[in-house]
């Protein structure tokens, strides 16, 4: 078998080629992220990025997702689970890496409330629930965690929630569970069963 000079000359400028195209970049992997603001205080977002890659925020900050994409993939990054009391939407959350796999930052993710009365109940045994009441709104709460009422209330209104019904064989106490709606943060209520 002969190879001509053409076929060297040929060979040798697909790779001087593929060495440029590398040295600028092209191809590879790229990092897909963002920021996060106007998430509460003792609250948490998870984000998705093409539906796995699960990522958990819980204050306001730039973030990354763990897994890199591919030069010329899609991305597509969504809320998983929302904040007690916040609804979370992205901005810029899904395209296509370029050619060159330039890293995605312009991802945003901006929360706002939903609630103004919530907080956490602690001590509640498995299996067992206690139904919540704030000036007539009922609530059920069947795990230990962060919860809230919702809707939003205008900022100086009164709220005042109270035990409407103790679980099984257990008393739960309220603490902070009066007061007045700030326009700025959720009131935070204080439910302690034992």
């Amino acid at each position: 078998m002969t190879i001509s000079i053409q076929q060297v000359i040929r060979g040798a400028s697909v790779l001087a080629f593929g060495l440029v195209l590398a040295s600028c970049g092209g191809g590879g992997d790229a990092t897909i992220g963002g920021t996060v603001s106007g998430l509460a205080a003792g609250t948490s977002v998870t984000l998705q990025d093409n539906n796995s890659d699960n990522l958990t925020i819980s204050s306001d900050q730039g973030f990354t997702f763990a897994s890199p994409v591919s030069s010329g993939a899609a991305f597509n990054v969504s809320v998983l689970t929302q904040p007690v009391g916040q609804t979370c939407l992205v901005g810029n959350g899904s395209g296509t890496v370029d050619v060159y796999a330039d890293n995605v930052t312009i991802v945003t993710v901006t929360c706002s409330m939903t609630s103004s009365v919530g907080g956490t109940v602690a001590g509640l045994a498995v299996g067992n629930s206690v139904w919540l009441m704030n000036n007539g709104q009922p609530l059920p709460i069947a795990a230990n965690g962060p919860f809230a009422f919702p809707g939003l209330l205008a900022p100086g209104s009164n709220y005042n929630v109270t035990v409407l019904t103790q679980p099984a064989q257990q008393t739960c106490a309220v603490a902070s569970g009066a007061g007045v709606v700030s326009s700025q943060a959720m009131a935070s209520v204080a439910i302690s069963c034992s």
